[in-house]
């Protein structure tokens, strides 16, 4: 049975972009989890290491031209494989950076081929789902923290044995460069439906985004921020607002992290069963509610309840935007990704300067209204019906 399974079509594609999505998760764990070692070694400030950390986000959010440009030129299986494999590159070109100025160059170079790699490797989920008519975007996002996890596990590891980033990075992009192999033969060459193509030209010119795409836009940036300021920002508030104690801090991201996998892993049978807008709406309105109930109640159980509300309805959000946006097009994906990035690194900076000014607690009521308004768009955004 298992042989069978490997040569199943279905499978053998799947297992390929499995690989493309742990990838991206692997890749960018690695080298955030040896930060203090870069630190020290480039002699860093804490505000430098700062804006090291936002030149990634930055190379990320400004490759919407090229990521257009390369999709259309190499299409998503190429582009998927080449970024990829420069990301893997990149890993020993930044322990190798002699100084800050190159280091901010590498990571501004590696945020461009995340951009490269979010869209191909989303495009390719999409076609996936597709050619043979079976819900797999939301499993193949919990591959991404699979990724992460896998590679917390090595930094551990590797940092036992050797204290050197580059042995670390070295290691870490002899894995990246077997992902790629094992993804080779099994990546689809999607072709763009006749219709999507259509919308992006007339006469001749660039056709401006549809009303439907600005709303994947709004959807996508508005459950990001979400995503991101829980992230960044669950365990100061489990500290500093819930009064929760050093040990039960870390718990409010475990556990916004932790239902989020576990929703992902089965999302698509959801999706399946009510459809990728029900899903959307009734995820993100969860999600609205837990936070706000969290945020009346107080407390460590109510932010404990509230926090997994948040991870268990916005966790579907990311795949389904980014299944529809691929239904419009490979531009429309692209602007929807570009929207997506942008989310993140706009969302944490946002809710610190509202709890510099009113407090966390002001902060987190934004993140409220924030997967309030993605229950909001998904109304406005044309879904695939559920099959019969």
């Amino acid at each position: 049975m298992y042989v069978f399974r490997l040569h199943d079509p279905f499978q053998r594609a799947q297992l390929a972009i499995v690989a493309l999505f742990c990838s991206l998760g692997f890749q960018y764990a690695t080298w955030a989890a040896r930060i203090p070692a870069l630190k020290t070694e480039l002699g860093l400030s804490t505000a430098e290491v700062g804006v090291l950390l936002m030149a990634a986000g930055i190379g990320a959010a400004v490759s919407f031209p090229l990521v257009a440009l390369l999709m259309k030129r190499l299409g998503s299986r190429r582009l998927a494989l080449l970024s990829q494999l420069a990301l893997a590159l990149l890993l020993p070109a930044l322990a190798a950076a002699p100084d800050y100025p190159v280091a901010l160059l590498v990571l501004a170079v590696d945020g461009v081929c995340v951009g490269c790699l979010n869209v191909a490797m989303n495009a390719q989920g999409a076609a996936l789902e597709a050619r043979f008519e079976r819900t797999a975007m939301a499993r193949l996002h919990a591959t991404f923290s699979g990724g992460s996890l896998l590679a917390a596990l090595l930094a551990s590891g590797t940092t036992a044995v050797t204290s050197s980033v580059m042995a670390h990075f070295g290691v870490a992009a002899a894995l990246l460069a077997l992902l790629n192999a094992s993804a080779w033969n099994g990546l689809l060459t999607e072709n763009q439906p006749e219709e999507a193509v259509k919308k992006r030209t007339r006469g001749g010119r660039r056709a401006l985004p549809s009303r439907i795409t600005l709303w994947m836009c709004c959807a996508m940036a508005f459950g990001t921020v979400t995503e991101g300021a829980m992230n960044d920002w669950s365990t100061l508030y489990m500290k500093d607002v819930a009064d929760a104690s050093a040990g039960l801090a870390p718990l409010g991201i475990a556990v916004v992290s932790g239902m989020m996998v576990v929703a992902r892993l089965f999302a698509d049978g959801w999706r399946d069963r009510w459809g990728d807008g029900r899903v959307v709406l009734l995820g993100s309105a969860l999600a609205a509610a837990g936070l706000a109930f969290a945020l009346l109640s107080g407390g460590v159980a109510a932010a404990l309840a509230g926090f997994a509300c948040v991870g268990l309805g916005i966790a579907a959000v990311t795949p389904c935007v980014y299944a529809a946006a691929a239904r419009q097009g490979s531009d429309s994906l692209t602007l929807v990704a570009a929207m997506g990035t942008t989310g993140l690194l706009a969302g944490p900076p946002l809710i610190g300067f509202i709890a510099n000014a009113s407090g966390l607690a002001w902060g987190f009521a934004a993140v409220a209204v924030a997967a309030g308004v993605v229950s909001l768009c998904s109304t406005r955004i044309r879904w695939t019906p559920v099959s019969g």
